[in-house]
């Protein structure tokens, strides 16, 4: 069985295409409640995730048997639900949604500043629809994402089609590194930068660090790029609250110059934070510690 993620995503363009309609013509709260009859499919064919979850919760939280039972499907439930709000959100109802931000003032100042900053976020919350609230504060031109851009290309191209067109700027993972040069441009010119810092492609170099009770490995390539450029650093989150509701928190990062690994702890340590308050939203559906490798 596979201890990694295997580099893409799930779904076919005429699954997106039905669940948006039902999205479009019934509403939120009607897409909400098919997710109950995909996420009972995917219960029964996909027994590995459905393990590799059950543990996560039974020894990383120490869950009772019932309770991790339980948490596999409300934590596929809010998935789902935060799938559903991207599309909402990103096709023109950014309108029925609302936040409120903890900690906002630190992305306030590294713009201010125009000096340029790193931030880390992860596979928890919904990240990635954040610039459709941000817009309201920020130039969005001004803050770039680093995607692997894993999604089947033909719902690349129906999604861009349907949605509303955003000033965020996405830097794609190359396999010659090109990536690293607009990287640093974004940055030599004042920008923002998002890394995703739970997930590697496999076959990328890592680093390892106790998250969670346990060991597991990490992707080398932000740590390293932060330390060494020597540059502030925020953990930022978008996680899901109340209906249709989302929590924005950015956090400060404490380490020393040149310091991957400390700089890995301090946002193992943010991470262990953001799931002790919303522990069904950790969306790594495979053996992200090894589990089975190791027993």
């Amino acid at each position: 069985m596979a201890t990694e993620w295997e580099g893409k995503s799930r779904g076919t363009l005429l699954g997106y295409k039905i669940y948006i309609f039902f999205l479009r013509n019934f509403g939120i709260g009607s897409a909400y409640a098919i997710l109950h009859l995909v996420i009972f499919y995917f219960v029964l064919f996909s027994p590995r995730s459905n393990t590799d979850t059950y543990t996560y919760f039974r020894k990383r939280h120490g869950y009772s048997k019932t309770k991790s039972l339980l948490s596999v499907y409300k934590s596929y439930y809010t998935f789902g639900q935060t799938l559903t709000d991207k599309v909402a959100i990103s096709t023109g109802l950014r309108n029925r949604f609302t936040y409120t931000h903890d900690g906002i003032e630190h992305i306030d100042k590294l713009l201010k500043k125009n000096q340029g900053g790193i931030l880390i976020s992860g596979h928890v919350g919904n990240f990635e629809i954040s610039h459709y609230f941000l817009e309201d504060r920020y130039s969005i031109s001004k803050i770039s994402m680093v995607t692997t851009m894993a999604e089947h290309e033909n719902i690349q191209e129906y999604m861009e089609q349907i949605s509303v067109k955003s000033h965020l700027k996405f830097i794609v993972v190359k396999e010659d590194m090109s990536h690293i040069f607009e990287i640093h441009k974004a940055i030599d010119e004042g920008g923002l930068v998002v890394f995703t810092g739970d997930r590697y492609m496999p076959g990328g170099k890592v680093l390892n660090e106790t998250f969670l009770g346990k060991e597991a490995s990490f992707p080398m390539g932000p740590y390293l790029l932060a330390s060494r450029l020597n540059m502030p650093v925020l953990f930022v989150y978008f996680m899901k609250g109340e209906k249709r509701h989302y929590d924005l928190y950015a956090r400060t990062a404490q380490f020393k110059a040149r310091d991957a690994q400390g700089l890995l702890k301090e946002y193992t340590q943010s991470m262990e934070w953001i799931l002790k308050k919303y522990p069904l939203q950790w969306f790594n559906y495979y053996d992200f510690w090894k589990d089975k490798k190791n027993s």
